[in-house]
């Protein structure tokens, strides 16, 4: 098997014989979306040239989210209330880790990560039926996207240091300020955004709020990209933007706990696209060692190159572990707060090793951009980053462990 991004992966047999710890339900959905991965998307991504380094254009994600949307998958992550299909977190953690495991570059748009039903489904017991209709249907349905705008400059791990201001003004809220690094933002048509609510400076007050992208005053600057070559991000500048006050979400001053409130649920959801990734790094590790020859003979003979697949694979049995043990453990009730900083801590630290193991064994071929590996390399970079850092993870961890010393 090539490790070039432009050729997905085969139908590779799992790494380790071990049974599926999902229920049928999940192992059906999962079977599901392989048929889609290996037959439509694949085709999908030949004929428009889009791999890791080429990101798809807007008709394109489009196209895939309505497709995800009428074969059943898009809604996945939605409540029952919603039509969702009521899955275990364990059996979410396992679908999702699944699709990332192909390596193909639509992995976050099957399930609409980045822009769709996972960014509104807990939104739905907030929300007015005016706000159903006008924002997060149109999102469920595949018909409009949606990001979520919290990040500034000053405000990433310390979320409540927000500086975009949302000052009440008769029947409307008028915002004004700038988000900093939002996913999905150059290809949402609407933001969840949260803004200071608070006309003293000192207080922290903050408000959630649905916000059109293509109204006056807003724009999304996205002339960057991430150091994985991707252009899922980018800022939002709103400019005196006036939103009535029927798009508030909830009651005003609590944007902040409701955007925290699954917090814990959605830092392990991170997980399973980790270890599928660094599942895709081992793979094409042991695959490359099993075809690269010197000094007449495959190199994945040498003692070397053995030890560290080894290690690789422990370290990927050892992150997958911790994450499902953890969704067992919500499954049954458990709040798991410090578990599943534990789970992001580990997945993402543990992913990077074996990415980087891979890179070397890979040799020179791993250290050319466009190799599949070499991408892994730098999106398992960002995950120590993304989604709250190992250094947050480890204050949350300690923090439960001893609680608020004094």
């Amino acid at each position: 098997m090539t490790s070039t991004p432009q050729a997905l992966d085969s139908r590779a047999a799992p790494l380790f014989d071990i049974p599926f710890e999902g229920s049928p339900q999940a192992a059906d959905w999962i079977a599901r979306i392989n048929d889609f991965l290996h037959g439509e998307l694949a085709a999908l991504a030949r004929d428009k040239g889009i791999d890791h380094e080429n990101s798809p254009d807007l008709e394109t994600l489009r196209q895939v989210w309505r497709r995800s949307h009428a074969l059943g998958f898009y809604g996945m992550t939605l409540p029952t209330q919603m039509g969702g299909p009521s899955l275990s977190v364990l059996d979410h953690v396992l679908i999702k880790e699944a699709i990332y495991a192909h390596g193909s570059p639509f992995a976050p748009h099957i399930l609409g990560e980045l822009s769709g039903p996972p960014r509104v489904g807990a939104l739905a017991r907030q929300a007015t039926p005016w706000q159903m209709e006008r924002f997060i249907l149109p999102v469920a349905r595949a018909e409009k996207a949606i990001c979520f705008a919290l990040t500034e400059v000053e405000a990433g791990s310390d979320a409540g240091a927000l500086q975009t201001q949302a000052v009440r003004d008769g029947d409307d809220f008028v915002i004004h300020g700038r988000k900093r690094f939002i996913s999905g933002s150059p290809f949402a048509d609407l933001a969840v955004l949260l803004a200071s609510t608070s006309s003293d400076p000192q207080q922290r007050e903050i408000s959630a709020f649905f916000v059109d992208l293509a109204q006056p005053g807003v724009r999304v600057e996205a002339g960057y990209k991430t150091m994985a070559g991707q252009s899922h991000t980018g800022d939002i500048v709103l400019e005196n933007v006036r939103v009535p006050a029927a798009q508030l979400i909830g009651e005003q001053g609590r944007g902040l706990a409701l955007a925290l409130g699954r917090i814990t649920v959605n830092r392990l959801l991170h997980c399973p696209a980790m270890v599928g990734l660094a599942t895709a790094a081992l793979r094409d590790a042991r695959d490359y060692a099993c075809q690269r020859r010197q000094f007449g003979r495959a190199i994945g003979q040498f003692q070397a190159i053995q030890h560290m697949l080894a290690d690789m694979a422990t370290d990927l049995a050892a992150a997958r572990a911790l994450m499902i043990a953890t969704a067992r453990q919500i499954d049954a009730g458990s709040e798991a707060r410090a578990q599943a900083s534990m789970a992001k801590l580990f997945c993402s630290e543990a992913g990077f090793r074996i990415a980087d193991k891979a890179v070397q064994i890979h040799g020179g071929e791993g250290i050319v951009q466009g190799r599949r590996v070499e991408f892994l390399f730098r999106m398992l970079r960002m995950y120590r980053v993304l989604t709250g850092t190992s250094e947050i993870q480890r204050n949350t961890i300690a923090r439960e462990l001893v609680g608020e010393l004094r």
